[in-house]
């Protein structure tokens, strides 16, 4: 801060009996809080931010301290070494927070594909089969391809045809069955 700045900031602090405002303090953003003698309540001061007028409202950025001086929450305003302290511990959040990221980030997720190969599933049922269909001529893979392309076929090597599985369960007991009509009886009078 420029020793005229800094100047005219301790004027406007002066607490002197003609002024309406009083300067308490600014933040590192360059924001000033001020308190003033409010017309309608004059046993407490109110308070207000004033900030840079080229800035949009949805651009000023209020540190929690000075928040709570401003909704009295906080008796006595912050001061310069607290609001660097704060910035230094944010700086100390974001860093342990990167390096939480990191230490997670290496960590391999239950969702990730797996890094290793797993083991294939058994198709057969033992390692005899495998090596009886290695041996087979290949006029004899030819006919079994052809078969399997076909359809299913049965243990003596003809095609079988399929069914409707849902053709033996027709005719159950409840197939039948319909509710029957409703018919009202007369009340009593």
């Amino acid at each position: 801060m420029s020793p005229v700045n800094s100047l005219w900031f301790k004027w406007k602090s002066l607490r002197l009996p003609w002024r309406k405002s009083f300067l308490v303090g600014s933040d590192l953003a360059g924001n000033t809080f001020w308190e003033f003698k409010d017309a309608l309540n004059s046993h407490r001061f109110r308070r207000i931010v004033k900030f840079d007028p080229k800035t949009h409202y949805g651009d000023v950025k209020v540190s929690p301290q000075w928040h709570q001086w401003l909704r009295y929450v906080r008796r006595d305003p912050p001061s310069i070494e607290e609001q660097q302290q704060d910035v230094l511990r944010q700086i100390q959040l974001k860093e342990l927070a990167r390096l939480a990221d990191e230490r997670w980030a290496s960590k391999p997720s239950f969702l990730d594909k797996p890094q290793t190969p797993q083991p294939t599933l058994a198709t057969r049922a033992s390692d005899d089969t495998s090596s009886q269909l290695q041996k087979q001529r290949p006029e004899e893979e030819a006919s079994i391809a052809k078969n399997l392309a076909d359809g299913p076929v049965n243990a003596k090597g003809k095609k079988s045809v399929d069914k409707d599985p849902w053709a033996a369960r027709q005719g159950g007991p409840s197939e039948k069955w319909q509710p029957e009509a409703w018919v009202p009886t007369t009340g009593r009078k």
